[in-house]
């Protein structure tokens, strides 16, 4: 029996892109997709998605274990996101401690997570569409580290805390990061480090 061989992959998702492939609806349009990026093998899959106004790291593979264990609980997903307002130590330790969000309708207790306030913007790369400016008030980033990955989760909970998502780029997954990438950069890799 020869043993599979699996393709994988990371793109910096850029603001603005569906986590699909193509489109299969006619009225959507002319939507961005990552088969607008780059010449996919066939049999590839997301693992996990990132919503058409959220940016970074998205990991594909062929091997359907791979994509199930880096979903687990296991596995943390970092996002760094820029919020409305100069975020407090109490919804910081808000953020940690789990807050509550809808999920399917219906209340749901978000799972204890890391947040913290960064010093410094993070260097990432520019925005397609402008972000608001410091006329219109202080704006603050932070870290957030989950363990899941509900629906909008991350922008869910900053908003239940008080400081609504402008800005949401996932920055790592396991030890798979963005680092070194640009906007829209699709990387072959030989294994994934989760």
């Amino acid at each position: 029996m020869s043993k599979v061989i699996h393709s994988h992959y990371k793109i910096y998702k850029p603001f603005g892109f569906l986590s699909q492939f193509v489109n299969n609806e006619q009225r959507q349009g002319k939507r961005k997709m990552l088969g607008d990026l780059y010449d996919f093998p066939e049999g590839l899959m997301a693992i996990g998605r990132l919503d058409k106004q959220s940016e970074g790291l998205l990991l594909l593979t062929t091997d359907g274990k791979l994509s199930q264990r880096i979903r687990s609980k296991f596995i943390e997903k970092e996002y760094y996101v820029q919020v409305d307002g100069a975020i407090t130590s109490e919804a910081i330790r808000h953020l940690e401690t789990g807050v509550t969000i809808t999920v399917d309708g219906a209340p749901y207790l978000t799972r204890p997570a890391k947040a913290v306030k960064l010093g410094n913007t993070p260097v990432l790369p520019a925005r397609g569409k402008k972000i608001r400016d410091d006329r219109h008030g202080p704006t603050s980033w932070i870290s957030i580290t989950i363990t899941e990955g509900k629906f909008r989760q991350v922008r869910k909970m900053t908003s239940a805390a008080g400081f609504p998502t402008l800005r949401l780029v996932r920055y790592r997954i396991g030890e798979e990061t963005i680092d070194g990438m640009v906007s829209g950069e699709v990387v072959q890799i030989s294994s994934m480090k989760c």
